[in-house]
């Protein structure tokens, strides 16, 4: 699996809709998922099974 750039466009309660930077694609995720901290706007970085703040 390649790595991707993502961008958080919206959280609704447990959920976040992020947005690939390079192809536009959406995808939907739990928030445990993700690092804390996150919000709207912020980008994150996904490799290995990892996301991390960019």
């Amino acid at each position: 699996m390649e790595p991707k750039d993502y961008v958080v466009i919206k959280i609704e309660g447990e959920y976040a809709t992020l947005q690939n930077i390079r192809d536009g694609g959406e995808i939907f995720i739990a928030m445990a998922l993700l690092p804390e901290g996150v919000d709207i706007h912020l980008k994150l970085h996904f490799e290995n099974f990892e996301y991390t703040l960019i």
